[in-house]
């Protein structure tokens, strides 16, 4: 149950209640529940049943998938006011979680068990147009990902991948592990396209941290 003085904040951030009509508040207060989960801990594994979707109203969920070789690739992240479109499509077609759910960052959620979910989506507008923006967002997200996996170089990939994050924290603090694991390749292949980029003068690299030194050149990587 959500007490009201929670309320008035997760309103603040599930931007479809703020039209909802009362008897969709009443029964959102009534079955929905508050959690907090720390960094670290995996939310779903593949194979899980889901018995409640999450609706962040703070921190972060990572996405991913692992291969049979043991490779990563993360499809997607979610924060404040979103959730989880495998979760999601589980809940609508009763079967497991197809992926990993890593919280990144302390999270408090919103907890909507799943018969609710679906019983929400056949009555309430609200509700059902938040859980198809989500979907049709998530998958235009997912898609880019399919598209840079298939069609893009690695190279251009990792440029890309350290030029945005370098944009917002320069020097970045992340390991070439890490690198392989959000773009689903190899801490090998990771370590030798970065070794190109500090040759050129684009980087500079130490233990656990990259500096971008050159984004004018780092970006040219994305045209050629």
């Amino acid at each position: 149950m959500i007490e009201e003085q929670h309320f008035s904040r997760i309103v603040q951030s599930m931007h479809f209640l703020q039209d909802a009509d009362p008897v969709f508040i009443k029964e959102f207060k009534r079955s929905a529940f508050l959690a907090k989960i720390p960094a670290g801990r995996d939310v779903f594994l593949e194979g899980d049943r889901i018995e409640a979707i999450a609706l962040l109203i703070s921190g972060v969920v990572r996405v991913y998938k692992i291969g049979e070789t043991g490779r990563e690739i993360t499809l997607y992240r979610f924060g404040n006011g979103s959730s989880c479109i495998l979760t999601a499509n589980a809940i609508l077609s009763q079967r497991t979680f197809p992926a990993i759910a890593t919280v990144e960052q302390d999270a408090e959620a919103v907890m909507i068990p799943a018969e609710v979910f679906r019983d929400w989506v056949n009555r309430f507008d609200p509700w059902r147009g938040f859980v198809f923006d989500l979907l049709s967002q998530r998958l235009s997200t997912m898609m880019s990902v399919i598209d840079e996996v298939v069609f893009h170089r690695m190279d251009r990939r990792v440029a890309a991948l350290l030029a945005k994050r370098g944009k917002a924290q320069n020097p970045i603090r992340v390991t070439h592990q890490e690198i392989a694991s959000e773009l689903g390749s190899s801490r090998e292949v990771i370590s030798r396209l970065l070794e190109d980029f500090i040759s050129d003068g684009s980087i500079r690299s130490g233990r656990g941290v990259i500096e971008v030194l050159d984004f004018e050149l780092l970006e040219s990587r994305l045209a050629m």
